[in-house]
């Protein structure tokens, strides 16, 4: 029901969004007469031809706009208000969200907001045995995650070994070998998003130990408001996200599965499903009966862990990237009322409380790059190639036109975008966000406090021009900008493979 619900949200943003195109070219291309008419060489014209100009002119400012029934114009802003206004009576939606959105005002202590604001997360970490225990553990406990991380980690060798050596020795063939390259791209991006989880566990418990610290020190109603709203956003983006890669996880196991082929066991041909990654027959055999049972299991059980493992890095990339951006927005709360403190001793301890909160953000985000630059690198380079895949096969599959495959390939593709949207939204927030804090320094009445003090902001407007990155692999900025060209890049590959195979 979560992928009709998802399609059908699509759908309804979408028609919105024709709609208030066709209303934004109409007003402009009006508007653009009497530019085009200012623009020309009017002053060639005779006098009197160029006067009636100035009617043209006249006439085009006043424009015709498409509206709603009289009370809406159509525009691209008003379908940006519209889906903002979506998400907000989406948040208020009371006991329909309840499981996915709970009411803050139930949220009273400082641990249970924290919680609110990584609860899914947790529950993901938890699931593969990475949660990272703030309270010492006993050993029964320690015990259960450790032979936990040992299942799966036996399950994804069990998996991936015989499945390389298949696309290495026992497939020839180009088509086939592009046909497994996802899952095989999909089961290493799980497996290094994984390791990154268990091993970056102690920087993970840091920054949640940093966000609970947070909610203590902010204790003024106002700034606790702005930083649930953005717990709030880290929290939609978590949820919408995990929704996405165990949609297109699950359907794409299925429609594997959905397929037939024949093998030859024992001299007796027999039909059977294929698996989503074939073993090599040399080493695990799993043609026949119960190896193949086993085998389609333990893969399932695999594509969670995998699904689950990337979930969580980006759902704790944007619960912190969401958490650092409410700080700062914090922060321009205080700047902007540090401006009106006239009297200087108490100016001198509101810039102290600033500079001390600002160098604690930018520390936090700095461990966010730390943490996350690795994964970031793994899922775009990852997620670039499935897209050039994904593009691939639904344009050879086209011709049979299989819906059903088609659909699969098309969801696909959608997710990985968006997986890379996620990361690169995150890193653009967070630069505009950091180098707001300098222009929000620079827009206050900094003149109209003490000298020595309005001298203090110096510092914070040279520091906020000095932007911590959020960086893939410490070699890619992460921006909207970059996932422009990512798409741009996976086009261009889909057509080169597309090329090859033909």
């Amino acid at each position: 029901m979560s992928i009709a619900y998802a399609i059908i949200y699509i759908s309804l943003a979408f028609n919105i969004f024709i709609f208030c195109y066709i209303g934004e070219v109409v007003t402009e291309q009006c508007k653009q007469v009497g530019e085009t008419a200012y623009m020309t060489n009017w002053y060639r014209l005779p006098h009197k031809t160029a006067r009636d100009l100035i009617l043209i002119i006249s006439r085009s400012s006043n424009v015709i706009k498409l509206t709603a029934g009289k009370l809406v114009h159509l525009s691209i802003a008003t379908f940006g208000d519209v889906s903002i206004q979506s998400c907000i009576y989406f948040f208020r939606t009371g006991r329909l969200c309840e499981t996915i959105m709970s009411d803050p005002k139930r949220v009273t202590d400082n641990e249970n907001i924290n919680d609110y604001n990584i609860q899914f997360n947790r529950w993901s970490l938890i699931s593969l045995g990475a949660w990272p225990q703030i309270s010492a553990p006993n050993r029964m406990k320690k015990l259960a995650v450790l032979m936990q991380i040992f299942i799966y980690w036996t399950a994804m060798t069990i998996v991936m070994i015989p499945f390389m050596l298949y696309m290495l020795f026992e497939k020839k063939d180009f088509k086939t070998k592009l046909k497994n390259l996802i899952p095989l791209i999909n089961r290493i991006m799980g497996s290094i998003n994984y390791w990154i989880l268990l091993s970056r566990n102690k920087d993970i418990k840091r920054c949640i130990q940093h966000m609970e610290a947070d909610w203590k020190l902010i204790q003024r109603n106002v700034d606790r408001e702005v930083m649930m709203q953005y717990a709030k956003i880290g929290r939609f983006i978590t949820t919408l996200f995990a929704m996405f890669i165990h949609s297109s996880t699950y359907i794409f196991n299925v429609v594997k599965a959905m397929e037939t082929t024949t093998v030859i066991v024992d001299n007796k041909t027999i039909t059977i499903h294929p698996l989503t990654c074939p073993a090599y027959s040399k080493i695990l055999d799993v043609r026949p009966s119960p190896a193949y049972e086993i085998m389609r299991g333990v893969q399932f059980f695999l594509a969670f862990v995998i699904a689950s493992s990337t979930a969580t890095v980006c759902g704790l990339a944007a619960v912190f990237a969401m958490h650092a951006c409410g700080q700062l927005n914090v922060m321009h709360t205080w700047l902007n009322e540090l401006a009106e403190e006239k009297k200087n001793h108490l100016a001198n301890k509101k810039l102290a409380a600033v500079v001390k909160h600002h160098w604690r953000v930018l520390g936090f985000v700095q461990q966010i790059e730390s943490i996350m630059h690795k994964a970031c690198l793994g899922e775009v380079m990852g997620c670039t190639i499935c897209m050039c895949l994904f593009g691939y096969y639904i344009i050879m599959t086209w011709n049979a036109f299989n819906l059903v495959k088609i659909f699969s390939y098309f969801f696909g593709y959608i997710t990985m975008s968006f997986n890379i949207f996620v990361f690169c939204y995150i890193g653009e927030i967070l630069t505009e966000e950091c180098k707001k804090v300098g222009e929000i320094v620079y827009m206050t009445n900094w003149y109209k406090l003490p000298h020595k003090t309005a001298l203090g902001l110096i510092l914070i407007i040279m520091q906020s021009s000095h932007i911590i990155k959020i960086t893939a692999g410490k070699l890619v900025t992460l921006s909207i900008a970059t996932f422009g060209d990512i798409m741009k890049t996976s086009t261009a590959y889909m057509n080169i493979l597309r090329t090859m195979a033909t």
